[in-house]
């Protein structure tokens, strides 16, 4: 598929609204492209990445939604945490928080590394390892400058690849 194809079929949706996800996108040849042709086509464009490649090439128009990997998801080596420098206040990190300790990790990060004063950082319960109130009562109680998500798409599909 072209990328004007994507475009094409983009139009179709009749959304103003664009996220460039599934998988690593940053991985995918001419994504860099695709995200700058759909904010000059006038779309609200935001990317769901990893954090494991450089963002700081992404279009500045783009959102960019970034995870920092804690260590119970056994992925936290690859963090590139040079990209909080390209990060700006209309971005967002997103720690997926699977247990306290990873809550305590995920804490001490946005501490010591100021991340609520760069951008949004949204702290969400593994889905099926953490009860999302749980995770709710630890950051009312530390009272931490975060928001609280849901993984919403497993919610509504499942851990299904490809939803």
């Amino acid at each position: 598929m072209t990328l004007e194809d994507i475009l094409e079929q983009t139009a179709k949706h009749g959304t103003r609204f664009v996220t460039v996800t599934g998988g690593e996108p940053l991985a995918q040849k001419g994504s860099l492209m695709l995200m700058k042709q759909l904010c000059d086509a006038g779309y609200q464009v935001s990317l769901e990445t990893s954090g494991a490649l450089d963002v700081c090439e992404v279009d500045g128009r783009v959102m960019k939604i970034m995870d920092i990997k804690t260590p119970a998801s056994e992925e936290e080596a690859k963090n590139l945490w040079s990209n909080i420098e390209c990060l700006n206040s209309q971005d967002e990190l997103k720690f997926v928080i699977c247990n306290e300790s990873d809550y305590l990790w995920a804490k001490e990060k946005v501490s010591a590394l100021a991340l609520h004063e760069k951008c949004d950082v949204l702290f969400s319960p593994a889905q099926g390892q953490l009860n999302a109130s749980e995770l709710a009562d630890w950051i009312l109680r530390d009272q931490l400058p975060v928001r609280m998500q849901v993984q919403l798409h497993k919610i509504l599909w499942g851990n299904v690849a490809g939803r």
